[in-house]
């Protein structure tokens, strides 16, 4: 349980390291980007997974969680 909850805390806080939307967090990037990336594929190694597990998110409309753990975090 607390490998998730360590994973989700690092996605919440990542951000996009290079393009367009370069030192945007990721939840805040908008669904289309990840559904590029999705028809293109994503990139290999730590982002990818990153970028994956954000898309599967925000498909399944569960930004939400993310945005409650950054501000849990920003207190």
């Amino acid at each position: 349980m607390t490998d998730q909850r360590e994973f989700l805390k690092k996605l919440a806080f990542m951000k996009m390291p290079y393009g367009k939307y370069k030192g945007r967090y990721l939840v805040d990037i908008p669904e289309a980007y990840y559904t590029w990336f999705h028809q293109k594929g994503f990139p290999e190694g730590k982002l990818g997974l990153y970028l994956q597990s954000m898309y599967e998110i925000k498909m399944n409309g569960l930004e939400y969680l993310i945005r409650k753990i950054i501000r849990e975090y920003q207190k």
